[in-house]
């Protein structure tokens, strides 16, 4: 099985550039026949987003939806990323100054002229103390003078961005970074309009009189736990080209209650079925595509809170998972079994895979987890190691998971896993969406259902869940206090600033230097077991080609709308 996990995986390190959401001709059956409006696109999008704001958004939900109602200077498609907003860049001899150039006549949704003052305002805006944006890590890491605006160390006219005029941006970075025009294609880089957020506060975001875009579609209606309806943006830069009209979007947790609404022809587009009908699907289902992913499904440990504190017991948690059981009995997606925290559809600067193969390429044992099965007697010993011999005087520990009947399943797994292999009790507790993410990033939680699916294809972007200054460290890792992002964690992790250092480092370097610090980097996460990584995601969906073609996922999983159209 292993054999076959990484034929996958060599497709995914020799085609990741011609990736495809949704490949092959239509299908001639799946989907049932669509009771749906003719002229829109039913898309489930499981549960309602927490913001639609380019740079307040912290979640998956509401990025599908940001990401195809804006885009920055370059922007995600479905084969790779092309340039958007700017119809080209230069870069200076010593790669720390990049100038964009604007297409002309850009607009917003609302017809009004779209310049580079809007990019240099959000941008500055990300950084702002008092936006308190999750992501700002995306660009503190990399702008000159955007982390000591973070840090109320310097000011907004301090940081490297500048608009030269209408229509050129100029960025200065604080060292070379050869994936910074990828970074341009993530959410937290789209521009906003400075008047409506400064005129309309909080909410401006979900209104749709408010919500002014310039992505190909505008949000044109939301329905509180209901729906929203995006519809095209005919002052889009390349509307001509944007054959689809409307989508709809359906707040649906319930995976079985959207499988039913697609097999009835009701819903179009979804994704993540029901792990229990993947193998019925894959016989009978012509719609059905399984998609190599970047990114690792993982166990998050709360650092800072006992016995999870202990080194020890993050360990005897880690080894005792069985993964082969969980990709093979519980997800069925053709998900890899995780021997680290990097993806391994990751490469070093040679072109090999980030993770360690034997002879046959098959995935080795790495950090102590054997890919292949749980590592018992490991794992007891290391919880004898904690002072918990067989499980004796072991507290009882929560795992928090979002509602979602795969991750209900998975946790399941993992509570009969550590029953059985450690003798340990742990409780289940489940909470929508919204307020796990809220929970998790607060670190209220004990064990925690994790993972992290990259926004550009650089091992650099697995590592922002772990740095001390990312509002995604939801480990609560953190060797200093970082008031901006987290001001509710005031337990320090000395250990984490060689962390920080050695990603640090691979900010500054290229080649094989870097390919070194990156591996320091994930050596110092997984010796001290911050993260229990289980397995390398792959994406299941489904696109009903009767009623709708050329949808699908770009190469890091959002869903991308603007290249599909209506079947006639």
């Amino acid at each position: 099985m292993l054999k076959r996990r990484f034929a996958l995986l060599m497709v995914i390190i020799m085609s990741l550039s011609m990736f495809a959401g949704c490949g092959g001709e239509p299908a001639d059956s799946g989907g049932g026949q669509s009771n749906a409006e003719s002229d829109t696109v039913i898309w489930r999008m499981r549960s309602e987003p927490r913001s639609l704001d380019p740079q307040r958004n912290f979640s998956s939900d509401g990025s599908h939806i940001i990401q195809n109602t804006y885009e920055g200077l370059y922007a995600e498609k479905i084969g790779g990323i092309e340039p958007s907003m700017a119809e080209s860049y230069d870069v200076s001899e010593d790669g720390l100054i990049y100038t964009f150039h604007l297409r002309e006549g850009l607009k917003w949704s609302d017809g009004e002229p779209l310049t580079a003052k809007d990019f240099e305002y959000s941008w500055k805006r990300l950084c702002a103390p008092e936006t308190g944006a999750t992501t700002s890590f995306m660009m503190t890491n990399y702008i000159k003078g955007a982390m000591e605006y973070l840090m109320g160390e310097g000011t907004a006219d301090e940081m490297g961005v500048r608009a030269l005029d209408d229509r050129t941006l100029e960025v200065e970075l604080k060292n070379p970074v050869p994936y910074f025009v990828n970074l341009t294609t993530f959410y937290s880089y789209f521009p906003c309009r400075q008047d409506i957020v400064e005129e309309y506060g909080d909410g401006w975001d979900k209104n749709p009189e408010t919500s002014i875009s310039n992505g190909p579609f505008r949000l044109a209606e939301y329905q509180t736990g209901s729906h929203i309806v995006l519809e095209k943006n005919e002052y889009f830069w390349n509307a001509e080209n944007v054959h689809i009209n409307r989508i709809k979007g359906l707040m649906l947790g319930d995976a079985s209650t959207a499988l039913n609404g697609y097999e009835a022809g009701e819903i179009d587009v979804m994704q993540s079925p029901p792990l229990d009908e993947i193998t019925r699907l894959k016989a009978e289902d012509p719609n059905l595509q399984i998609l190599p992913s970047i990114g690792t499904f993982s166990i998050n440990f709360n650092v800072d809170k006992a016995p999870t504190n202990d080194l020890n017991v993050r360990k005897a948690l880690t080894l005792a998972i069985d993964r082969t059981k969980i990709v093979e009995q519980v997800t069925k997606g053709g998900e890899i079994p995780a021997t680290g925290y990097i993806a391994s559809a990751f490469v070093f600067s040679d072109g090999t895979s980030f993770r360690q193969m034997d002879e046959n390429g098959n995935l080795v044992e790495e950090y102590g987890i054997d890919p292949s099965g749980a590592q018992v007697e490991e794992a007891k010993a290391a919880l004898a190691a904690a002072g918990y011999p067989d499980g004796k005087g072991f507290p009882k520990i929560e795992y928090l998971y979002d509602t979602d009947e795969a991750s209900k399943k998975i946790a399941e797994a993992l509570q009969a896993m550590w029953k059985e292999n450690l003798n340990i009790d742990v409780t289940l507790r489940n909470e929508d969406r919204s307020v796990f993410n809220e929970n998790t990033i607060k670190g209220n939680y004990d064990v925690s259902k994790g993972g992290w699916w990259a926004d550009y294809y650089d091992p650099m972007s697995m590592f922002d869940t772990c740095l001390s200054y990312s509002g995604n460290n939801k480990v609560q890792w953190r060797w200093n206090e970082q008031p901006i992002v987290a001001p509710h964690d005031h337990t320090l992790n000395p250990e984490n600033k060689e962390f920080d250092d050695a990603v640090n480092m691979a900010q500054q370097t290229t080649g094989t230097e870097r390919d070194e610090w990156l591996r320091k980097a994930e050596k110092v996460i997984m010796d001290n077991f911050v993260t229990a990584p289980v397995y390398y995601y792959t994406d299941v969906i489904l696109v009903n080609q009767n009623r709708v073609e050329g949808v699908g996922l770009t190469p890091v999983g959002f869903w991308c709308f603007k290249e599909g159209r209506m079947v006639e």
